[in-house]
């Protein structure tokens, strides 16, 4: 029974990421070209899989150490309804995330551990944390395949207002609804720390705090000390230079 359940989660795996011919049992002949999705993969680690199991372990210990290690995604088309991805896209995508993380989830350590290589010249841990809370929105600890798709779909294939709704909800780090000054400032504070401080022009100490200020004098529409999702998604509208940044999404995948 345990190897029929083996065999057919690997038989949903090759399904899943296209790599399987199932006229010829071979993997699949056709091979995608690396595009800018690929690069876009390599910002997600993946969690260190543990050893296998020895063959002295009872078969209980066996299974328990396989449904820990091993998270299997939801079928394709289930994923296909629930994003705005084709088949291949998300074919692409699966087997882009499955060589990066072969145990299917992805930790906040090793998030922050790849994002520090992209960005040597600073410190990205904050920001990736940040970052990392976004993804993770069932707040289990760890990024699923499904959690990546899930946020990725809305980040490049969303609406104006699903992208704003998705950033929105990055800077409200305590989810109460609003965004506080003092939130602002700590995704501020990240982001600089993630350039470093030897960007030129160089950036002064006060500066993500002068940002902050500025964007709140545009935001705080009735002043009272916080930025409402309604006030967010106005202000960003109205903003030009946001408006153009977002539609650098567009075409990424």
């Amino acid at each position: 029974m345990k190897k029929k359940n083996r065999e057919q989660s690997l038989s949903d795996s090759r399904d899943l990421d296209g790599s399987y011919d199932p006229l010829t049992g071979n993997p699949s002949a056709i091979q995608s070209k690396k595009t800018i999705k690929q690069r876009f993969l390599k910002l997600l680690p993946c969690c260190t899989p543990s050893p296998a199991p020895s063959l002295s372990q009872s078969n209980e210990e066996d299974d328990f150490e396989l449904s820990t290690v091993c998270h299997r995604p939801e079928s394709m088309d289930k994923l296909q309804e629930q994003t705005k991805f084709t088949k291949k896209e998300l074919q692409v995508l699966y087997r882009g995330f499955k060589n990066e993380c072969p145990s299917g989830v992805v930790n906040e350590d090793n998030f922050k551990n790849i994002y520090s290589q992209f960005f040597p010249q600073g410190d990205s841990s904050m920001y990736a944390h940040f970052l990392f809370e976004a993804f993770d929105t069932d707040k289990n600890g760890s990024v699923s395949f499904e959690d990546f798709v899930f946020g990725l779909s809305i980040i490049l294939r969303g609406s104006v207002n699903d992208r704003l709704n998705w950033a929105f909800n990055l800077y409200d780090l305590n989810k109460d609804g609003c965004i506080t000054k003092e939130e602002m400032l700590d995704i501020m504070k990240s982001i600089y720390d993630m350039m470093g401080k030897y960007t030129y022009p160089t950036m002064q100490d006060d500066a993500p705090r002068e940002h902050v200020e500025s964007f709140f004098q545009k935001m705080d529409r009735n002043k009272d000390g916080v930025v409402t999702i309604e006030e967010f998604i106005e202000s960003c509208k109205k903003d030009e230079n946001i408006m153009q940044s977002m539609q650098l999404f567009d075409n990424v995948i």
